[in-house]
């Protein structure tokens, strides 16, 4: 029975590669293959090759100064974040907070199984993911400083130690997510946040990880004595690498422990996590008046509605909101010196060329603000619900596109603005830099919906399908890409001879004219 629920869990986890959810039927046989042969790529040659340059370099340095168990240290902290982070969702949604648990507990299934199962799927999980470094980690220090029998296996041994450490935290700090899901309201709004958060801690890390290393390994002894005295459990982490039998058993002797407290701890409180409902906040009916709204203005209600409760369609098709804030604030901050940089360059190269830049930038910002693109699809089989409302056609299409424009709008107007203060240029030049910008915002919201209503796919069994795999969202971004470059390029390659004030006046009616006739059509 724990080997029918594990291969459940894992055909769960890689139902995408078993499962074409666009047409709602299974792949073919080629196609799961290319599928796992594409996930073994990403995960093998991609991943695997980063770390595997990240250990080498590590390696030599650490090694040829005699503190390999600092090497083994750093690594395997490395393969401890992205194991617990890459299996903690995989934990949360699938340990705790399983779509199927009131299935699976209704059969007569020992709970001990269902919780085995679950917690075998995450150490399959969180390995797979701490094994992309620990396997060139170990490999690379057999090549490179020590294949010895001791450094063999007690190096096989540690690999096996940081995958059930990434168990347990993954336990852990799913028991947390789980917990506060139960309690937040809205956990679209939380996932957007932690996720936005993990980006931004990604990009942080990885932009000081290369000073560190370098800094580490020009004094790589220093750093190894400090650490050495001040957090010896560290070294004899480390050391289990090197071959060292006390430290290995010392550690094996914790995390074994550490290992059963989370299974009796889980056994003990499962049935609870699985079954309860969260808090259910009581409410008391209070008569007061209805606000009144138009037709128009409830169905913009509704898109805004569906946009904030989905945080796949946030993240998706609407991340450029914040880039565009970002680079408000950033332009504010920091424009004034990029300003005067530009135009020291553009003196002689290309007269007005720092307007045009920002004004660039800003569009291929805003392509990411796709919004209204999987509009029409999102409804999908329930489309039939706006259609039959007595309301016309063209109120609901127009109103999916004014969520768009309120979204997108708001902030590119603010982020022009910004631009405009920065560059201190001429009253028409300012004014047809705003003009610009918005009849822009105007294009791209008509185009997405042109494109949303021409390629609309009302037929799948998950939201990501239309927002993330959908031809209008493809589209839809490499087109605005390619506007935005061509109204850039255009301007560096010859258009700089008419002067900005008439090129930014000749886009203008472009943009203009073609979100009239975008919305003539829709209409």
């Amino acid at each position: 029975m724990v080997r029918l629920l594990v291969k459940k869990q894992l055909m769960e986890v890689f139902k995408g590669y078993l499962y074409n959810t666009k047409k709602n039927k299974a792949r073919s046989r080629f196609s799961i293959v290319a599928w796992f042969l594409l996930f073994a790529f990403l995960m093998i040659v991609i991943l695997g090759g980063l770390f595997t340059i990240m250990a080498l370099n590590l390696c030599k340095g650490l090694s040829s100064a005699d503190v390999s168990w600092l090497y083994f240290s750093i690594m395997s902290c490395l393969a401890l974040v992205l194991g617990a982070f890459g299996s903690v969702f995989t934990t949360y949604a699938g340990l705790y907070l399983a779509k199927d648990n009131d299935l699976l507990l209704s059969m007569p299934i020992p709970v001990r199984d269902i919780i085995t199962a679950r917690l075998a799927n995450v150490y399959i999980m969180g390995a797979m993911y701490s094994g992309v470094v620990m396997i060139p980690t170990i490999a690379v220090y057999w090549a490179v400083a020590d294949n010895s029998f001791s450094a063999i296996i007690c190096g096989i041994i540690l690999a096996l130690i940081v995958s059930v450490i990434v168990l347990v935290l993954s336990c852990l700090l799913g028991w947390v997510v789980a917990k506060i899901s139960k309690k937040v309201k809205n956990k679209s709004a939380i996932t957007v946040i932690a996720s936005l958060a993990f980006i931004s801690l990604h990009y942080y890390r990885y932009g000081k990880i290369s000073a560190m290393i370098q800094d580490l390994l020009m004094d790589a002894a220093v750093y190894g004595v400090k650490i050495k005295e001040s957090a010896h459990w560290i070294y004899t982490f480390g050391s289990i690498g090197e071959g060292n039998w006390v430290s290995t058993i010392i550690v094996i002797a914790i995390v074994a422990a550490a290992l059963v407290i989370t299974c009796r701890v889980i056994a003990r409180g499962f049935l609870s996590m699985a079954t309860s409902s969260g808090a259910v906040k009581k409410t008391v009916y209070v008569e007061k008046r209805a606000k009144e709204r138009s037709a128009f203005r409830a169905l913009v209600g509704k898109e805004f509605n569906r946009f904030t409760s989905s945080a796949s369609y946030m993240l998706n098709c609407g991340l450029g909101i914040l880039f565009i804030v970002i680079a408000a604030v950033a332009v504010l901050w920091k424009g004034g010196m990029v300003v005067e940089m530009l135009d020291l360059l553009a003196a002689d190269f290309r007269p007005g060329m720092t307007g045009i830049l920002f004004v660039t930038i800003l569009m291929l910002l805003a392509s990411m603000n796709d919004m209204s693109a999987p509009a029409v699809s999102l409804e999908g089989k329930s489309i039939w619900i706006p259609q039959s409302l007595p309301v016309e056609p063209k109120t609901v299409l127009r109103a999916k596109a004014m969520a768009h424009l309120l979204l997108g709008g708001i902030p590119m107007l603010l982020a022009i603005l910004s631009v405009v203060i920065v560059l201190k240029a001429s009253a028409l030049e300012s004014i047809l830099i705003v003009l610009v910008s918005i009849t822009f915002t105007l294009f791209s919201v008509a185009g997405n919906s042109f494109l949303g209503i021409k390629l609309a796919n009302i037929h799948w069994t998950n939201e990501i399908v239309p927002i993330k795999q959908g031809g209008a969202v493809a589209l839809s971004l490499f087109g605005v890409w390619i506007v935005a470059l061509v109204f850039g390029g255009l301007f560096m390659w010859f258009a700089y001879k008419i002067g900005v004030v008439a090129y930014l006046a000749i886009w203008t009616a472009v943009f203009a004219s073609g979100t009239w006739a975008l919305m003539h059509w829709l209409d």
